[in-house]
């Protein structure tokens, strides 16, 4: 059992190492400049994540986290069929206080069988939200996200129900991540309609490899006052290593396999730029990728996933990156349309 820092320690490091705190949208809610995703941690016999780290390595890089600041942490229910939320809980309560984190999960993948083990019907967001608080080991969830859209449901029904676990207090704020614009503008303007609680912000797949959040969906959220906290936002890897290369978990990664296999010439020369600015300045691949990410205005914080040290250790490296207007451009100036993924 690991020791856990002493209260001035923890102030020590806290003040040494605190990153800057951003505003989430419009909201009161302010997360860390880089988010901790949460998904690479949980018992990888569990679902679809054989790279997904056991609770020894997954406390060692939560504690890594805090230590640099990172107060941020998002995981979901459906992560190796609910023990990344155990593991993230366990640890936190263990090397933070309460009041100085944020913990997000998600709602919608299958949990059990049976016709209410998915999805956003009032029903199983109630059932989730319980077992969510119980892995975690909280009273309350901080921000409480959709985990995609559901046609199955009315958009009546899930707003209504997101807004009465606010009111019950077991979620302060609520969120959404990939759909189609017109579905997310659908659901903010059924919960105005409802007088129901609003979503505050979008977590959609937005890199250097995939812009086409650019058309509408972030203008969307702009107009809004919603925060964009982009997931993959290296591209699952993809711009922090030579094209081509693959890894454990590209090799095991089902839903990953059918990302990136569009416009292949273009995103090859986009991760030869990367490769390119990172030897000049350098600096790893990942630092220029996510730090083109951040400077995106209309990006609060990208959840960057880690497994090692180093992944770490370039998100946390990312904040101090500032990338040029040159270099900006050179990035940017080689995509081309893409089918949007993810969602």
């Amino acid at each position: 059992m690991e020791s856990v820092p002493s209260a001035a320690l923890a102030a020590e490091l806290w003040e040494e190492f605190l990153m800057e705190y951003v505003q989430l949208g419009t909201s009161g809610l302010r997360v860390s400049e880089v988010i901790l995703g949460c998904m690479s941690f949980g018992e990888s016999a569990h679902g679809n994540h054989k790279w997904s780290l056991p609770e020894e390595g997954s406390r060692a890089l939560i504690r890594q986290a805090l230590e640099a600041g990172i107060t941020t942490f998002d995981t979901a229910d459906v992560y190796s069929v609910g023990s990344s939320e155990e593991f993230t809980g366990r640890a936190l309560r263990d090397f933070a206080r309460r009041d100085e984190v944020v913990i997000a999960t998600k709602v919608n993948g299958r949990m059990y069988p049976g016709p209410h083990g998915q999805g956003l019907s009032r029903v199983h967001i109630m059932q989730a939200v319980d077992a969510s608080l119980r892995r975690l080991g909280v009273d309350h969830i901080d921000l409480y996200q959709i985990h995609r859209f559901d046609p199955t449901v009315p958009v009546e029904e899930t707003m209504e129900a997101l807004h009465d676990i606010v009111k019950a207090g077991k979620v302060r704020y609520i969120g959404a991540s990939s759909m189609y614009a017109w579905q997310f503008a659908q659901m903010q303007y059924t919960a105005d309609l409802g007088g129901w609680t609003r979503f505050i912000s979008m977590q959609d797949h937005y890199n250097l490899l995939m812009r086409e959040e650019e058309r509408e969906m972030l203008p969307f959220c702009v107009d809004q006052g919603v925060g964009v906290i982009p997931w993959s936002p290296l591209a699952r890897g993809r711009l922090t290593r030579p094209w081509g290369t693959t890894t454990r978990r590209t090799e095991s990664d089902e839903f990953g396999t059918r990302l990136y296999h569009q416009q292949e010439q273009g995103d090859l020369t986009i991760v030869g730029t990367v490769a390119s600015i990172a030897a000049q300045r350098q600096v790893s691949m990942a630092q220029v990728g996510l730090a083109w990410v951040r400077q995106q205005s209309p990006v609060t914080a990208p959840i960057v996933g880690v497994t090692k040290p180093e992944h770490l250790q370039d998100a946390i490296a990312s904040v101090d990156l500032t990338l040029t207007d040159d270099e900006l451009d050179a990035l940017a100036a080689p995509y081309l349309p893409h089918l949007p993924e993810g969602f």
